[in-house]
């Protein structure tokens, strides 16, 4: 088994400093693990950290592993998945040029919209002013420093500050990669604050809303600088390795499952809970608010609503609820253009995660409602992380439809 993998040698993304990363000819597979030594043999791949780039690591069996694979690796692969007879889909053929028309083709940058995707400067200039356009609705938080020194971000919602309103808290942005995730935050917080649509001015006024719009702002600055598929924070840590999968660095069964112990692996869970500034940061800003009611993380992608637990398939004490919310979101979302999401446990429906933000503030803080989005694209779908800047608004558009659904459903089970 070793001499197999050990073929598969090394290729140049970057990782630390350097020149960007471009993905020419590049192919994306996804490959059905079905048994334990296929299992073994990915997780062996994975552990090499040769230049192949696991979108979704191996964790188990009766999964899909997503797969990164470089032009003069293809015979490679192909020789694995035949020795191990590992059924794979080629899902992307080059990877690139999906990079390429990701954003709208612009001479001058646009004022800050949701019709292509921003920096980070361009998101916090948005957030001043806002907050200089609504003094009294808003309140702007910097609440910790990155490791390169970077301020991470948040903003509170509230029209009525005197009154303890239930909150919702929205953390957005923790893996560098998924960059719709910010798009539609920023949109959800700009419909709260300017939409006359009755539904969201009592959205708006009936709850406090926290947003944290980049979770892991160095990684997002990479992710726009050095490799677009970057998805952890940028501490060195061992190995010549950089970062740690801050999703799975919280401290509630950390690092117990689906999380890795290499520091190169992708879902590096860190030496210990909350090793990350960025993790603690927003972990002590959390603990700051006392009635946060429903807490959304959100991904992409999938098209999948999640909810607690991942660290085992043990169900949460108000499983049925939680599911149930779900379900009414799902149905709203789908109305609008047709969008499919599954439903569940993110053990159950995902894979095995421990140390997620979700889990954490579902039963350590007491959070009664704790729910994962990973947006589009659908995992048949032909793009993955890089999706195009034109379906921002569409995902923004049944996010805020699921939204309203999830907060009726929460309200008529008393949580809200």
């Amino acid at each position: 088994m070793k001499a197999i993998v050990f073929v598969i040698l090394s290729v140049s993304v970057a990782s630390g400093l350097g020149e960007k990363a471009r993905f020419d000819n590049y192919r994306v597979y996804s490959i059905e693990v079905e048994n334990n030594e296929q299992l073994q043999v990915l997780k062996e791949l994975e552990n090499q950290q040769n230049g192949l780039l696991f979108l979704a690591p191996p964790t188990a069996t009766q999964t899909f592993v997503e797969l990164i694979v470089p032009p003069h690796k293809f015979a490679d692969i192909s020789e694995l998945c035949e020795k191990f007879r590992m059924k794979n889909d080629l899902k992307i053929d080059n990877l690139q040029r999906l990079i390429d028309e990701e954003q709208p083709s612009l001479t001058t940058r646009a004022a800050y919209g949701w019709k292509q995707y921003h920096t980070i400067d361009e998101i916090y200039d948005w957030l001043d002013q806002m907050t200089r356009r609504y003094p009294r609705e808003l309140t702007n938080y910097n609440i910790g420093k990155t490791y390169e020194k970077r301020n991470i971000r948040a903003v509170k919602l509230s029209h009525n500050p005197e009154r303890k309103n239930p909150t919702i808290f929205i953390e957005s942005t923790i893996h560098a990669r998924e960059w719709i995730t910010v798009a539609t935050a920023t949109y959800v917080l700009n419909e709260l604050l300017t939409s006359n649509d009755p539904e969201v001015r009592e959205m708006a006024t009936k709850y406090d809303w926290v947003f944290v719009p980049v979770a892991n702002p160095d990684g997002y600055v990479y992710s726009h600088s050095s490799n677009r598929m970057w998805r952890k924070t940028r501490k060195p840590q061992r190995n010549s390795c950089f970062g740690v999968d801050a999703n799975r660095n919280f401290a509630f069964h950390h690092a117990a499952t689906g999380g890795s112990t290499n520091p190169c692996s992708e879902t590096y869970a860190g030496a210990k809970a909350f090793s990350e500034p960025e993790t603690l940061a927003l972990a002590e800003f959390i603990k700051s608010f006392d009635n946060i009611r429903l807490y959304l993380s959100f991904h992409s992608y999938g098209q999948m609503l999640l909810f607690p637990y991942g660290h085992s398939k043990n169900r949460a004490v108000n499983f049925n609820s939680l599911n149930q919310i779900g379900i009414k979101a799902k149905e709203a979302i789908q109305k609008r253009y047709g969008a499919k999401y599954s439903i569940g446990s993110i053990a159950e429906v995902l894979y095995l995660a421990s140390g997620t933000s979700i889990d954490w503030v579902h039963a350590t803080q007491s959070v009664p409602l704790a729910f994962t989005f990973e947006f589009r694209d659908s995992r048949n779908g032909r793009y993955g992380f890089v999706l195009p800047a034109s379906q921002i608004i569409p995902n923004a558009l049944e996010t805020m439809d699921g939204l309203k659904a999830m907060l009726k459903e929460a309200k008529l089970r008393q949580y809200l």
